[in-house]
């Protein structure tokens, strides 16, 4: 059995050595097309043994098999010439024919880039791919463990680090909202699939017979603006078992299009999502929306957007920042149209360093049903864990942190801890009364007194006379003792 981690590694460390490689998010964009490119073509094994009348959308020559599984194949500039100046070529431009697969491969590789400049390396890299078969379940197994790792990776490699929200996060997201067989699953702004990986584990769990897994294959849905991601989701899919994943590479993103055109066809059953915040959308783009919801604050327009697009009686968890939270002018419109078409039955709020190191920003989950208004709203604080002072890098929020939160969810109550709220209930008129504020049950924050120059110099005064006055009374004990006079 091949060491998957050790040939991750090495391949990685392959990529170094090369000139035109430069950091992990290129390494990661590097690594993510040739990986499609071998996970695809172990999947049509299985299509074509399953399928009696299985065509690959491939040319033949610009399969895998055909030009990359020979360890003593095409290598040096050879290699390098047949990448770029044939196989992308040919990709980008793929005839699709209303075929799903071939729509895929082309989508994946429309702006997809060969960033290595040696064929050699990109050969020892190739070989190093095929000792990974990707139709053993044990490697697949495995594999799906070390690519959690390389999407985790991404969190320190610059803005790329916006792709990816902790799994004990978008598990726990997921476990709360309970998405069912034959509910349609969304994420509108999908990044790497974390929150439909999750998803899929989740109904995977319900399926018994052949149908139920084709119910399984139909109900994911995935959307996402950028290039990378796109192609890292859609290959996270395929490593879950989608044969092929409704994961569509919007280039304009989720936002372009214009809030009354979505039709009864184009709602949901289920949300999942972290929408991007902390930016904003580039111009006209909140004209998609109704005048008196306009901004330019990309995670309000995603909170209006998935307003649209849940069905009557739809489920949503999504991740929003604290300023959504006690922000006014146009959020608290959006909060007053969430409470009054929604009901938003409970938000926990997350430790400031959840996603650190991408943002310090504190964030919150929301869960809310659409389709009948909000007549009270749980919140619930979830602390740091005894002993640690923030999550980091080395030390991430791990699943058995929301274990309080999950056992709470199902017997609430209020609870007070040192004189402040960490879980209580607000009425509708309350959340009303506070204008939607619902900055409610957060972190208590240490007040400190500032005082005039005059009365800091005094209170220095007399700490440094107490001081010395200690100190004296210390050495007469001592001298005491030394019997000196």
């Amino acid at each position: 059995m091949t060491n998957l981690s050790s040939t991750i590694k090495t391949i990685q460390n392959i990529m170094r050595k090369d000139s035109g490689v430069d950091g992990d998010a290129q390494r990661i964009g590097q690594l993510s097309w040739m990986l499609f490119l071998k996970i695809f073509a172990d999947s049509e094994e299985n299509w074509s043994f399953y399928e009696d009348d299985y065509e690959s959308p491939i040319p033949k020559e610009y399969r895998w098999t055909s030009w990359a599984s020979d360890d003593e194949g095409m290598t040096g500039d050879e290699l390098l010439d047949f990448v770029n100046n044939r196989l992308f070529p040919t990709l980008k431009r793929l005839p699709t024919d209303g075929n799903p697969r071939a729509y895929m491969v082309r989508s994946i590789f429309e702006d997809a880039i060969n960033y290595m400049k040696s064929g050699q390396l990109l050969r020892q890299i190739i070989n190093k791919i095929n000792e990974i078969d990707f139709n053993s379940t044990e490697d697949r197994h495995i594999f799906g463990d070390i690519y959690e790792q390389i999407l985790k990776d991404l969190q320190s490699a610059g803005n790329a680090g916006e792709f990816y929200t902790p799994r004990a996060v978008t598990a726990f997201m997921a476990e709360m909202i309970n998405p069912q067989l034959g509910e349609t699953v969304l994420d509108p702004a999908c990044g790497t699939g974390g929150f439909l990986a999750c998803a899929v584990n989740h109904l995977h769990q319900q399926v018994k017979t052949p149908n139920d897994e084709q119910k399984l294959q139909n109900s994911i849905i995935g959307w996402e603006k950028k290039q990378l991601p796109y192609i890292l989701c859609t290959t996270n899919m395929i490593l879950h078992g989608l044969d092929v994943p409704n994961i569509q590479h919007l280039l304009a993103g989720s936002l372009a299009k214009p809030l009354n055109s979505y039709e009864k066809k184009d709602k949901v059953d289920v949300i999942l999502t972290n929408p991007p915040f902390g930016g904003m959308e580039e111009d006209g783009i909140e004209n998609n929306f109704p005048a008196d919801v306009r901004t330019k604050e990309t995670a309000d327009l995603f909170l209006v957007l998935i307003m649209k697009l849940l069905k009557d009686g739809g489920r949503c968890a999504m991740v929003l920042p604290d300023g959504a939270l006690f922000g006014e002018g146009v959020k608290t419109r959006i909060k007053e149209k969430l409470l009054t078409e929604c009901n938003l039955h409970t938000i926990v709020r997350l430790p400031k360093s959840v996603f650190a190191p991408y943002t310090p920003i504190n964030t919150n989950l929301l869960f809310f049903t659409k389709g009948s208004p909000t007549q009270e709203t749980w919140f619930y604080r979830l602390d740091l864990p005894e002993g640690i002072k923030a999550f980091n890098k080395t030390n991430p929020m791990k699943a058995e942190n929301f274990a309080e939160v999950k056992e709470w969810w199902n017997n609430r109550q209020e609870i007070e801890e040192n004189g402040f709220p960490k879980s209580k209930k607000y009425s509708l008129k309350e959340l009303q009364d506070r204008n939607y504020n619902l900055d409610l049950c957060g972190y208590p924050t240490i007040e400190e007194e500032i005082l005039e120059p005059k009365q800091l110099i005094s209170q220095y005064q007399a700490k440094r006379a107490e001081l010395n006055e200690n100190i004296d009374n210390i050495l007469a004990d001592i001298n005491k003792l030394l019997g000196i006079a």
